[in-house]
């Protein structure tokens, strides 16, 4: 009796493993084993940095927010302060926009939590 493979669905896990290394350097690119190896570490990246992408963005709002903030006489933690206290429910990111795009509408936000303090 003949050895049984099961060649169709192992070329398809081979096929789908090198579609994946497309455009990868080197034998990862060719090979099986070295591409299985560089996909799976490209895919844990990937998950990792999609965490880390949330907060570096986050971070960069903070910076902007600060900044203008500060142009106007207030820490960053008294400008949200403020805001909480004059129940303006405003998220980071636009409040970054705000301070980079639309100074004047930042300056009366900025008053409204100065006020509200």
């Amino acid at each position: 009796m003949p050895r049984a493979t099961n060649n169709p669905a192992g070329k398809q896990r081979r096929k789908r493993i090198l579609k994946r290394a497309k455009g990868f350097v080197g034998a990862k690119k060719v090979q099986i084993r070295e591409g299985r190896h560089a996909v799976d570490r490209a895919l844990a990246y990937a998950y990792r940095d999609r965490k880390a992408r949330k907060r570096d963005f986050r971070q960069l709002w903070i910076t902007r927010i600060n900044a203008a903030a500060r142009l106007h006489g207030l820490s960053y933690s008294a400008f949200i302060g403020g805001l909480k206290k004059a129940s303006i429910d405003i998220d980071r990111k636009v409040l970054a926009d705000l301070a980079v795009h639309d100074a004047q509408g930042f300056a009366k936000l900025a008053s409204v939590a100065r006020n509200a303090r």
